[in-house]
């Protein structure tokens, strides 16, 4: 995809992300999360507490008032006693079912808001995340995040949480009824918990790394799937239809037969309860019975400690049932909480940039609004397109590696662009151009070294800072679904039809795109009008004209369209570029030429620079490059 407006910040040292996988907080990181969201409602938190206690206290209260009752009728109490009592059991029974219809509906809307909240967060933290990052992980593990994680949450939130918290609360006042009867009947009941924690403790340290491995398989077959999908065409020429759909079909098992395990762990885990369950209603039974003998318990607190007790069942039944569900939407939780705790990202969202300790620009925010149509660079520097102005690029000792590979990518590089020139890579593939431009463009951090704009150390910048600094046009350009002025607007969201008819001008696309049938206002990309390569990379290159970055980063953005079509965009290139700091990745060295000066890189290094003519008279690397050029053309 082409990113005309900008680039996101490179990953801080000390990551605390796996290269390979997107981050998963812990239980302890979820629930503190959870908690800050609460304490942001304070009066929605407390009245659901207040709703669900309240619910569940009337809900025992009939079953300790019928003990009264069976206590009235064997000492003979008059009939009034007893329609009193009965009237109170109606009354509670009706104001229970009314405060626990009020709890399910604040529980609902408390459930509502915190997944809104995480969702809108993780989406926002997910398109904060720099390209090389999503590239790393796979575009599966994302789209599963903010996809399937949040689709489980959401089932969770509306199904599961509010019954096993409803039912905890029952729970909870069901078992201090039965101390209320009698502390001995309370303790019989307590003589289960001992088989409840140990159904749990086997349980709750199997069932999570299970759920979790069942999520990372969904998100391998989504990326699967995805992969193949991209690359269709690919698929089709080298006749791997067969490959790819034994690869998916192979994740898709593995998906299976992960549900089945679950399934099957679920299943023991009723089994224990079940257990636990008889063990204390035997208990139950016969220390009553006991107390009942010798005297020291009355008829009806014997009776009501076992109907307590089985009031349990259904509220534990529904725990049971639930917690397969809730286990599924703690992983999807810890899972969504972890692209928030991302350390290597550079959000909007953030004052500080992360493993900087710098704070932002003070107009970040209305920078990130306009995006880099409208945003200022910062120290001083103001954006060529605004005040005319162009700066400098330097590059000093800059080197970088990519985890877990055994030598640097880019050793040792010093560069240096000069306020509005222009600057060309050329190397064999592998030599590190596309990493070194990236670094440029701010996606990614050096480890040793640093990168310049102007007297700005982009180490120090959030995304905003950095996209109002540097954009960034790779070959990968995509023309979004939607009129065609929306699609230009990306890069300007302020600007008006007259600026977008001049952009196209600029870089010569404005006569085809005056004969669509609506004009700006036609539907392209997917369901609209059908752009081809160079048409599609006209598009990004007016969205880059639109834009006021005062540095341009073009990596190979002419590569895919053919010799006519690459020639038509090299002229528009120049011009949506002059007046700018540009650096090219050539992948033709046409453009190369046309750049005023060029370096040469070779396994990481710079192994020469100068202009065309100065390589060219060297007879080096750049002078066999030339040669095999024109004799290839």
């Amino acid at each position: 995809m082409s990113t005309t407006t900008g680039t996101t910040a490179g990953t801080t040292a000390g990551a605390r992300t796996a290269p390979g996988v997107l981050r998963t907080a812990t239980g302890r990181e979820a629930g503190r999360w959870v908690a800050a969201h609460f304490r942001q409602a304070p009066w929605l938190t407390g009245a659901t507490a207040l709703t669900s206690v309240a619910g569940a206290a009337l809900q025992v209260l009939p079953v300790l008032l019928l003990g009264r009752v069976v206590d009235g009728v064997v000492q003979g109490e008059p009939p009034s006693v007893l329609v009193t009592v009965g009237a109170l059991m109606v009354a509670a029974a009706l104001l229970g079912a009314g405060a626990a219809a009020a709890s399910a509906y604040l529980i609902g809307r408390l459930g509502a808001e915190l997944l809104a909240r995480l969702r809108e967060a993780a989406v926002r933290a997910v398109l904060g995340l720099p390209s090389a990052r999503i590239e790393q992980v796979g575009r599966g593990d994302v789209l599963s995040r903010v996809g399937d994680d949040v689709a489980v949450l959401s089932k969770g939130i509306r199904t599961a949480v509010p019954t096993v918290f409803s039912a905890g609360v029952l729970v909870v006042i069901a078992t201090a009824g039965m101390f209320g009867l009698d502390w001995r009947l309370g303790l019989a009941g307590a003589g289960a918990l001992p088989a409840y924690a140990l159904a749990l403790r086997w349980y709750l340290p199997r069932s999570a790394p299970l759920y979790r491995r069942q999520r990372a398989a969904q998100a391998d077959r989504a990326q699967a799937l995805i992969s193949g999908l991209n690359g269709i065409d690919t698929v089709r020429a080298y006749r791997l239809e067969g490959a790819f759909r034994e690869r998916v079909s192979a994740e898709s098992w593995r998906v299976r037969e992960l549900g089945i395990e679950v399934f099957r762990f679920f299943g023991r885990f009723v089994g224990r309860e079940n257990r636990a369950e008889f063990i204390g209603l035997v208990l139950i039974i016969v220390v009553g019975y006991a107390l009942l003998e010798a005297g020291a318990a009355t008829l009806g607190e014997v009776s009501a400690a076992p109907l307590l007790f089985h009031r349990l069942f259904n509220p534990l039944g529904a725990i049971m049932f639930t917690f397969d569900e809730a286990q599924k939407s703690g992983a999807s939780l810890t899972r969504l909480v972890g692209v928030l705790g991302e350390a290597a990202e550079e959000r909007l969202v953030g004052s500080v940039a992360p493993g900087t300790g710098r704070e932002r620009p003070a107009d970040a925010d209305a920078d990130a609004d306009a995006g880099s149509a409208g945003a200022r660079p910062v120290d001083g520097a103001a954006a060529g397109a605004v005040g005319g102005v162009a700066y400098p690029v330097t590059v000093e000792g800059l080197t970088f590696g990519y985890p877990g590979s055994e030598r640097p990518v880019l050793i040792d590089v010093d560069l240096t662009i000069p306020a509005g020139g222009s600057l060309a890579l050329v190397g064999a593939t592998g030599a590190g151009k596309s990493t070194l431009a990236a670094l440029i463009a701010g996606i990614g951090a050096p480890q040793a070294g640093t990168v310049r704009i102007g007297t700005t150390d982009l180490a120090g910048l959030d995304e905003a800072g950095a996209r109002a600094l540097v954009s960034i046009l790779t070959q990968e350009t995509h023309v979004f679904s939607g009129p065609l002025a929306d699609d230009l607007r990306l890069a300007a969201p302020q600007a008006g039809d007259d600026e977008l008819w001049e952009a196209l001008r600029t870089v010569g696309a404005e006569e085809w795109a005056r004969a669509l049938p609506d004009g700006l206002r036609t539907m392209v990309g997917e369901g609209g009008e059908r752009l081809d390569t160079t048409k599609a990379a006209q598009v990004a290159l007016a969205r880059l004209a639109l834009s006021r970055a005062p540095v341009v980063v073009l990596d190979e953005s002419t590569a895919e369209a053919g010799s006519q079509g690459a020639a038509e965009l090299e002229r528009a290139v120049a011009a949506a570029c002059r007046g700018r700091t540009t650096l090219f990745v050539a992948h033709r060295l046409t453009q190369a030429v046309a750049a005023d000066r060029i370096a040469v890189l070779d396994a990481g290094r710079v192994v020469e620079q100068g202009t065309h003519e100065e390589l060219v008279g060297l007879g080096g690397r750049y002078a066999r490059l030339w040669r095999a050029w024109r004799e290839g053309g």
